[in-house]
């Protein structure tokens, strides 16, 4: 079975991908004490370029891609209502996946438990997000 898609709420998901990476990293909300956590900052010499940027936007569209299939084969599997099944699904992926890989690269790298947090909260809307686009935009015939 492929998954359908509707490539066009992917795309919006993406965009939000961008929206809530530029709120949640804004100094006034969470990007000081990023900064201060990192030690990356305008003044930085490890100044981020354009790249970083084109690899959010990649991830994003990914991100979105596949959980809008995940989240088609679960509501095939499970039933109910599709925003559902993106809902759960996307939490379920995010524990299994972003909280349980950055908690391992995060402590041998020696990364403060305060970025951890930080990073996989940020993770966490940006995928719920994705996940209430996706779920309330399924694809046609659902």
């Amino acid at each position: 079975m492929i998954p359908e898609v509707n490539y066009w709420a992917v795309i919006v998901a993406t965009v939000s991908t961008v929206v809530v990476g530029a709120v949640w990293y804004t100094p006034k909300v969470f990007g000081g004490r990023w900064t201060e956590l990192t030690r990356v900052g305008p003044k930085s010499p490890n100044q981020p370029t354009v790249w970083p940027s084109v690899v959010a936007v990649l991830g994003g569209f990914v991100t979105a891609w596949v959980l809008a299939g995940a989240a088609y084969i679960s509501w095939e599997f499970y039933e109910g209502t599709f925003l559902m099944a993106a809902i759960v699904t996307a939490v379920l992926l995010w524990i299994g996946f972003t909280v349980a890989r950055f908690a391992v690269h995060d402590a041998f790298e020696g990364r403060p438990a305060a970025l951890t947090i930080l990073n996989l909260g940020h993770e966490l809307v940006t995928i719920l997000v994705i996940a209430v686009i996706i779920g309330v935009w399924p694809p046609a015939g659902v």
